[in-house]
């Protein structure tokens, strides 16, 4: 391998950094950046065009092809290359591949959505608190090549490192967005996209939809649902029939089997 500047001590400033980073929200959002794990994550990351700050590998976790790989034609701001303890103390999953890096995060903002399909099918997720559902969510999303997925009220912020694992990376594949309820329901009534909302109440059977048109696909949390404000705005409630004894599913699955109902039409 090439010399690379080496880290060998817990105290050095920038694994302080990193395990600040990998820990609190508030210093991603502070800072711009975000910790990534994984060769796959990273490879993704890149095809996304994140810009990366600094990479981390461990010379004895990794093969020197792959990191040859992972830094040829990308612009990588510094490698560094880290003791085994050193990248143990900052890795976040326990079967690691040998590489980290800190990733400076990108906006999300409503106003910069633009989409390549003249009828857009969007997924939309009103308030999601738990890591693993987002990260289940933009799986299908990405699954299913959708347009766009839009975070309605967020309760967990999209670079925390739960998220990046339960995505698979997808986080970085996916077209994103995050807004109040209010400003997306302006937003999707601005673009002309009918709002196919998922409730218990005046709801069509989600087979009984025609999806073919400019369509948003909105789910809420397994405990609480979609707030008023989305079901006094929806174009057509939907329903998935439950036969067994419980009257809702886990939102991921929701949404995919609904999503998929969608591609299915279009195809």
């Amino acid at each position: 391998m090439n010399t690379f500047k080496q880290i060998t001590s817990l105290q050095n400033p920038l694994i302080k950094k990193t395990l600040v980073l990998k820990d609190k929200s508030r210093d991603r959002k502070k800072s711009g950046l975000f910790v990534l794990e994984g060769v796959r994550e990273l490879q993704l990351a890149l095809k996304g065009n994140y810009s990366i700050d600094t990479l981390f590998f461990c010379k004895s976790l990794i093969s020197e092809e792959t990191l040859i790989n992972l830094t040829k034609n990308n612009t990588i701001a510094e490698v560094i290359e880290v003791t085994l303890d050193v990248y143990q103390k900052i890795a976040y999953r326990t079967t690691t591949e040998g590489v980290m890096a800190l990733v400076k995060s990108k906006e999300h903002n409503l106003d910069s959505l633009q989409f390549s399909t003249k009828k857009p099918l969007i997924l939309v997720a009103e308030a999601p608190e738990k890591p693993g559902n987002i990260g289940a969510l933009l799986r299908t999303a990405d699954a299913a090549n959708l347009d766009a997925v839009i975070i309605a009220n967020p309760k967990t912020d999209l670079y925390n490192p739960n998220i990046i694992r339960s995505s698979v990376g997808c986080v970085f594949t996916n077209k994103i967005a995050t807004g109040t309820t209010t400003e997306i329901i302006a937003f999707l009534q601005e673009h002309n996209i009918a709002t196919y909302c998922a409730a218990l109440t005046a709801s069509k059977t989600y087979t009984k939809v025609d999806y073919t048109e400019s369509s948003a696909i909105v789910v809420g949390t397994e405990a609480t649902g979609l707030s008023n404000e989305w079901l006094n705005n929806s174009t057509q409630n939907i329903i998935i029939p439950m036969e067994g004894q419980i009257d809702s599913m886990n939102v991921s699955v929701a949404a995919a089997i609904v999503i998929f109902e969608a591609k299915r039409q279009r195809s």
